[in-house]
């Protein structure tokens, strides 16, 4: 038989059975959390760049094996970029650094200075095309690469 003093010991002590976090350990849960959170916004920072970087070097891909491909087939190299389109590439793509559609062209001249004055026949003389593209992209990329030079 239980005697009223052996009813409840904790009511005599003053503690109760409420749980809860103290506030020591809530401090350590939001400085964690804030770690993580800050972590992640970097990463995600960089992901984004890295992306834009991915797609310029697929897109500068994609314009060079279209200009190869004119190449083969007609003999001589586009003069601009828009004949390439709609049979080459669908559309001129946007550098997705500056987010415009401006491309910086390397032209060849298929004969040199000596032989285009020296030639009177204008069926000689190759009209100069785009050999290559690059990305008037200020800056350089995550590898220290600059955009130039993709």
């Amino acid at each position: 038989m239980l005697t009223p003093d052996h009813t409840n010991r904790s009511a005599h002590t003053g503690r109760t059975d409420q749980g809860g976090f103290s506030l020591i350990e809530l401090l350590v849960v939001v400085t964690i959390i804030g770690i993580l959170a800050a972590v992640a916004i970097v990463n995600v920072r960089y992901a984004q760049r890295k992306a834009r970087e991915a797609a310029l070097k697929d897109n500068l891909f994609s314009m060079r094996k279209a200009i190869d491909n004119f190449q083969a087939d007609k003999q001589h190299f586009p003069t601009t970029l828009e004949e390439l389109t709609p049979n080459y590439l669908r559309f001129i793509p946007k550098d997705p650094i500056t987010e415009q559609a401006d491309w910086e062209t390397v032209m060849d001249n298929p004969m040199g200075e000596d032989e285009l004055s020296a030639s009177t026949d204008p069926d000689d003389i190759a009209q100069p095309g785009i050999i290559d593209v690059k990305s008037k992209a200020p800056g350089s990329t995550l590898d220290n690469v600059p955009y130039a030079d993709l």
